[in-house]
């Protein structure tokens, strides 16, 4: 709950209609029987409660400056809305006008954060970041209750809605924090104030926006830059951009590695990948068996462990816990459709997780074919066409029979045929729909083959499931 007093203190917006408390105690500053206290925070005029307040956000689709007027008679005590906009007659609302909606959503949430004296771990990364979020809450939620992101809601509205669900009962928050553009980190750190900061790897993504690997590192390091003491920082020791950071240490009191390769606090060995599960032992001291057909998942894990040994959990307890994981939907999941084997991996795409799913097929055991449906990989500015030319240097040693998906994709098809992919084998279309057509209806896959589905976000490769 909140009084009017300290939205306009978390916003310093202002308040245009209401009566203003006299002091912070009084909450009586409008008509009514809610009065100035605050039930809530909503951004949706159609599940709004009674005695919430409602922040019009302006989006892609919808501007809720024009659902004002629904959020008041549904009961909403206070509006916060931008100057200039929706200009309207009596209502029995307060009114608080801010320069932006979307940064006083932040600002609430930041103010709500700092009324907990519990830790945040903050985790980004160019791939791995949900993964290891719903890993380490599994880990922790066996012995603290744990407030985490609700699927990837991870911007400047996912994050500050997940911190406005934060109350007592809770001990840690697990905040995963998503970018594409500079300062976006910085900012959502300054909304959830982290102490911990795990950063998965440095790869090629977004860089329509980060122009080349250092500036991913630039954007992803400032959250180590802006964690709040005590605070510690876990990174993966096998990235060129964080190795040396590890040796040296002189950024914060505390950092852990992670690694398979290199030496660090956290490293697997032994490791053992057959029939969908994963095998490997941490620091020659716990074997873990993980669900997944990913190499690539043991990073994931060793963040998580590291973590999770941080906050007084024991390796066999781990273990035990990550022996029953189930991955996230969407991130090269084992799935049955048609009597058809699928290796779900739609939730996106970048060059480094295409690599990491191109050697999960290349290394998948099967009596049948292996077909790749491929989607575009977006944003990734002056290099798409050269990372999509070079992908299908690498399909064509994975599969043996290729569908692309977009324009981008088209390029990767001809890197196959001059790798030497037979063209018969090869099929090309424009949506995940008509991919769909073309393996169901000229392909006709059996029981025995397995076929990857993989693009980003924007290409809806989902579609071919349904």
């Amino acid at each position: 709950m909140f009084k009017i007093h300290e939205l306009l203190e978390a916003t310093n917006g202002k308040l245009i209609k209401g009566r203003p408390p006299s002091s912070p105690s009084e909450t009586n500053f409008v008509a009514g029987k809610l009065g100035g206290l605050i039930r809530g925070i909503s951004l949706d005029s159609r599940t709004i409660m009674a005695g919430e307040a409602f922040i019009a956000i302006k989006g892609n689709n919808f501007d809720g400056h024009d659902f004002i007027d629904t959020a008041i008679k549904k009961g909403a005590s206070c509006i916060i809305k931008e100057r200039g906009k929706a200009k309207f007659g009596p209502r029995k609302a307060a009114i608080i006008e801010v320069r932006d909606t979307i940064k006083a959503l932040g600002d609430i949430a930041k103010f709500h954060r700092k009324r907990f004296n519990v830790p945040v771990i903050a985790i980004t990364g160019s791939t791995g970041k949900t993964t290891t979020k719903e890993m380490l809450s599994w880990i922790l939620s066996s012995k603290f209750k744990v407030l985490k992101n609700e699927g990837t809601k991870n911007n400047n509205i996912g994050l500050p809605q997940t911190l406005l669900g934060l109350e007592k009962h809770h001990d840690i928050v697990i905040a995963e924090l998503g970018t594409n553009h500079f300062g976006e980190i910085a900012n959502l750190s300054e909304i959830c104030q982290p102490n911990a900061g795990i950063i998965t790897n440095i790869g090629p993504s977004h860089l329509e926006y980060f122009h080349d690997l250092n500036g991913v590192f630039r954007e992803k390091y400032s959250l180590i830059r802006s964690l709040k003491g005590p605070s510690f920082a876990i990174l993966n020791a096998d990235d060129r951009f964080f190795k040396m950071r590890l040796l040296t240490k002189n950024h914060i009191p505390f950092m852990l590695g992670f690694s398979i390769n290199n030496q660090s606090e956290f490293q697997a060995s032994a490791i053992k990948n057959s029939s969908g599960k994963l095998e490997f032992c941490v620091n020659k001291k716990q074997k873990f068996i993980l669900k997944t057909l990913g190499l690539h998942n043991i990073y994931n894990t060793l963040a998580a462990i590291a973590c999770g040994r941080i906050f007084g959990m024991g390796y066999k307890d781990m273990a035990g816990r990550l022996g029953n994981f189930e991955f996230p939907e969407g991130r090269l999941k084992l799935i049955e459709l048609k009597q058809k084997r699928f290796i779900d991996d739609t939730y996106n795409s970048n060059p480094a997780s295409l690599k990491q799913a191109l050697k999960v097929l290349e290394d998948f055991k099967t009596d049948g074919e292996k077909i790749f449906i491929m989607g575009d990989m977006l944003e990734l500015g002056k290099f798409a066409e050269s990372f999509h030319y070079r992908a299908g240097k690498v399909v064509a040693k994975s599969c043996d029979k290729f569908i692309t998906v977009g324009k981008l994709s088209k390029l990767a098809q001809e890197a196959a045929k001059k790798s030497g992919f037979n063209a018969k084998n090869i099929f090309s279309c424009d949506t995940a729909s008509e991919a769909r057509e073309i393996l169901f209806k000229d392909i006709v896959p059996d029981k025995n083959d397995i076929i990857l589905v993989k693009g980003s976000r924007a290409m809806k490769m989902e579609e071919i499931f349904r």
